[in-house]
């Protein structure tokens, strides 16, 4: 037989048998729309991190004083607070680090914030104006960034800036900090709450000493901001800063006393960390195609059972168990190419869904699938394969039949 002839056949058993053909398939469906919502949804995932951690700037270092054993050394998150700060002595020694482009001392703490007659606590960053502007990643939504010669003047975080206050607070408006009255010269985009500092202040770091709740002495620094020349190199400039600030401060790996991170180092690890869910999650779903195959071989077994007097008068007409085999695996092949398509689009209509709704990020950021061209070919050639690989013993078990007992066959 031809196998356009054997493709006919194939097609006109599975149009008879509409109830069982339709429930065969369904199983095919659901895994497939599970693979593609899941997988769409973990790239859009992905990508919403990456776009937040972009605010954290994969050129950028910290170093903060005090260091916890179980960080391991450089570029862990879990810092012991120490009671030895970071001095003016450090900053100059990381200037001198090859690499090194920028260095921004910072302290930070809390302070009262008063407008009008509303009052608040706040988060203070005081930074150094005269590099501030080249390190900061958070873009602004109005207004500039501190400037060298910068006196009492404030940036300030989005939702401070619009949600903090029965009023908003607009360019120009002057606030008061531990006592003292700034100016507000710049307000930031909303970051999603990764590092941009929705609910902070940014005011020139001695002036910040000055209205800070904690007294913090004019040499002294609660953190220190690195920017490299090269971000490809971050990992290994912060390793040069350890060995640099272990000189400076006269300590070793037993007794050391500050800890520096690169926030390349993090991303590479939280990436790992949703690239792991997002596999997880769709081994789950693979679980509904295992299941959607048991139901093709079921159904073609039942199918080789109620056609054994078809395939015995087949195999007298002069067909070959290898036309037998086609017939049954292009039938089984036709349940997982038409699951796939349904399936397909069951799972771009999910992907849609959570893309219009939108999935929390951060306390601002949104999360939406993403489905590309080749997850799209991907899960049509893998229901294929999954219906022609359930196909293949029941095709086998008709192939084999021996025509005169075929054509005995009684149901």
């Amino acid at each position: 037989m031809k196998t356009l002839d054997i493709f006919t056949l194939s097609l006109s058993h599975v149009k008879k048998s509409k109830m069982r053909s339709w429930l065969t398939v369904i199983g095919i469906v659901i895994g497939v729309a599970a693979v593609v919502a899941i997988i769409s949804i973990g790239e859009g995932l992905q990508e919403s991190v990456q776009a937040n951690l972009g605010s954290l700037g994969a050129d950028l270092i910290t170093v903060t004083p005090g260091f916890s054993r179980a960080s391991n050394g450089f570029g862990g998150m879990g810092a012991a607070s120490g009671t030895i700060n970071l001095t003016d002595r450090d900053l100059n020694a990381i200037k001198q680090v090859p690499g090194v482009l920028y260095v921004n001392g910072m302290v930070s703490g809390r302070s009262d914030m008063i407008l009008g007659t509303e009052k608040t606590s706040v988060s203070i960053s005081g930074v150094d104006t005269a590099v501030w502007r080249s390190m900061v990643t958070t873009k602004l939504e109005a207004g500039r960034y501190l400037q060298p010669g910068d006196s009492n003047t404030a940036v300030i975080g989005y939702s401070l800036a619009h949600e903090t206050f029965l009023q908003p607070i607009t360019l120009n408006r002057p606030i008061t900090i531990g006592g003292k009255t700034f100016k507000v010269v710049g307000i930031f985009a909303k970051s999603g709450g990764f590092g941009g500092g929705d609910n902070a202040v940014y005011i020139p770091v001695d002036y910040a000493r000055d209205v800070i709740t904690e007294s913090i002495s004019r040499n002294i620094f609660n953190s220190i901001m690195v920017k490299v020349a090269d971000q490809a190199q971050a990992n290994k400039i912060a390793e040069d800063i350890i060995l640099k600030l272990m000189q400076s401060r006269h300590v070793n790996t037993r007794t050391r006393d500050f800890t520096v991170t690169a926030f390349a180092s993090i991303q590479q690890q939280i990436n790992s960390v949703t690239q792991a869910i997002s596999l997880f999650l769709t081994a789950i779903a693979a679980v509904s195609l295992l299941v959607g195959a048991v139901g093709i071989a079921n159904t073609m077994f039942m199918s080789v059972m109620e056609r054994t007097r078809q395939i015995g008068l087949l195999k007298a007409l002069g067909a070959t168990d290898n036309e037998v085999m086609k017939l049954f695996i292009m039938e089984s092949g036709l349940f997982g190419f038409v699951g796939g398509i349904i399936g397909i689009i069951f799972g771009i209509l999910i992907s849609v869904i959570v893309s219009a709704v939108g999935l929390g990020m951060g306390g601002g950021g949104t999360m939406g699938a993403v489905v590309t061209p080749q997850l799209l070919v991907f899960a049509l050639g893998f229901s294929i394969f999954v219906g022609i690989i359930s196909g293949i013993a029941p095709a086998r078990s008709a192939a084999k039949m021996n025509p005169v007992d075929a054509l005995r066959f009684e149901q």
